[in-house]
């Protein structure tokens, strides 16, 4: 399988910290893989939540992540705070993709970059819906 190669974005207009706890940690003594999805998805609703909105209610859609990847740049350790930053990118009439870069937050040293696929759907019939005009102007305001 060919290595996944992502470009960092120019800016980030969202960014939080989240520090890697015990429970982050495998046993190989790194941030385990499955866990950089859980701290990528607490920096995501994080993100909305800075927006003025949960996952559950935007704009009367709801959204759902239609894939995410990511391309690991180093390891993260226990006791380190990541900053995790996010921006909105590749937008299309359903959706677009936040990419995110997570970073130990003293040195810079990058962690991981991805993005996870956004689409809204109907809260009624869950169906897929474009996306809401209010939140692409709000977006506005990061």
């Amino acid at each position: 399988m060919p290595r996944i190669q992502l470009t960092p974005a120019n800016t980030y207009p969202f960014a939080t910290d989240i520090q890697i706890y015990i429970s982050h940690v495998n046993q190989g003594g790194h941030l385990d893989n499955a866990q950089l999805l859980t701290l990528v998805s607490e920096a995501r609703v994080r993100f909305f939540k800075a927006l003025g909105y949960f996952e559950s209610g935007v704009e009367g859609a709801l959204i759902v992540v239609g894939d995410i990847v990511a391309q690991y740049k180093s390891e993260g350790f226990h006791g380190e705070t990541m900053q995790v930053e996010m921006g909105p990118t590749d937008f299309n009439k359903y959706g677009f993709d936040l990419q995110f870069r997570m970073r130990e937050k003293e040195t810079h040293r990058d962690v991981a970059l991805g993005k996870i696929g956004i689409v809204f759907i109907t809260a009624h019939d869950r169906k897929v819906m474009p996306v809401p005009p209010a939140f692409l102007q709000r977006l506005g305001t990061l």
